[in-house]
């Protein structure tokens, strides 16, 4: 619920044109989505519990074992299919850099990945052009034509006050100019070098994800089986009750 509230927050401080315009890239929507589908979820299997309703237990296990069966397909199509699973990160990231000044939340977000992972654009800084106030084009009025922003820039040592201004123009110089103001990698492939370098710790990860799940699936199904036998012994003692012999 407390998903579900900050995304819906997020969601109602934006402009409807703006919020439309980047809905496949929008933070506050993924936040909306994941928290009503936990509550869907965990409401089936803590009312189910209590009331020993066969249905919601049933419907719990279910829904459970689709979540962890996509989340295991996700994981084995990504490996196997590393190149389109790239092209689509890809997209997505120039997608995000078209929509950069649209949305705070995705901006913030952008800014986030630039400085944790030191990186700029989704394959180099220039893939900025894509955005409307970044782009190179002469006929673009904007003040940040062929700039980049403060995020892709080199973090300077005991700097009190962050220069939002100092992505200005390195568009336009080349990746030797420009690498010794911003980073001029981009993000994909610094991404992909995480990746490999902390496979062990996302393994470590996708196990815990995946226990509570099997335990979850696990547990419901023996209450289910519980229930159901109590339910044939209550029958069973009704039926022979009027047995005089019983």
């Amino acid at each position: 619920m407390v998903m579900v509230a900050v995304g819906v927050y997020a969601r109602l401080m934006k402009h409807a044109e703006a919020a439309l315009a980047c809905l496949a890239v929008d933070p506050a929507i993924l936040l909306i989505v994941v928290g009503i589908l936990m509550f869907l979820l965990t409401f089936c299997g803590c009312i189910g519990s209590l009331r020993e309703n066969i249905c919601l237990l049933q419907t719990f296990s279910l829904c459970l074992t689709i979540v962890f069966l996509l989340q295991l397909a996700a994981g084995v199509l990504g490996f196997v299919f590393s190149d389109k699973a790239r092209g689509k990160v890809s997209e997505i990231i120039n997608n995000a850099i078209v929509h950069y000044r649209d949305d705070l939340d995705l901006q913030n977000l952008i800014d986030f990945g630039q400085k944790k992972f030191g990186c700029c654009g989704g394959i180099s800084y220039k893939d900025w052009s894509l955005n409307m106030y970044f782009n190179c084009s002469e006929d673009n009025p904007s003040r940040e034509r062929c700039s980049v922003p403060y995020s892709c820039c080199l973090p300077t040592p005991n700097q009190a006050v962050i220069n939002t201004m100092c992505g200005q123009g390195m568009q336009a110089l080349d990746y030797l100019e420009a690498s010794k103001v911003i980073y001029t990698n981009g993000c994909i492939d610094r991404l992909v070098n995480w990746i490999h370098s902390n496979l062990f710790v996302l393994g470590g990860v996708a196990l815990g994800l995946a226990i509570p799940q099997l335990v979850g699936i696990l547990l419901s199904m023996i209450l289910v089986s519980q229930i159901k036998d109590q339910i044939k012994l209550q029958l069973y003692n009704q039926q022979h009750r009027a047995d005089p012999w019983y």
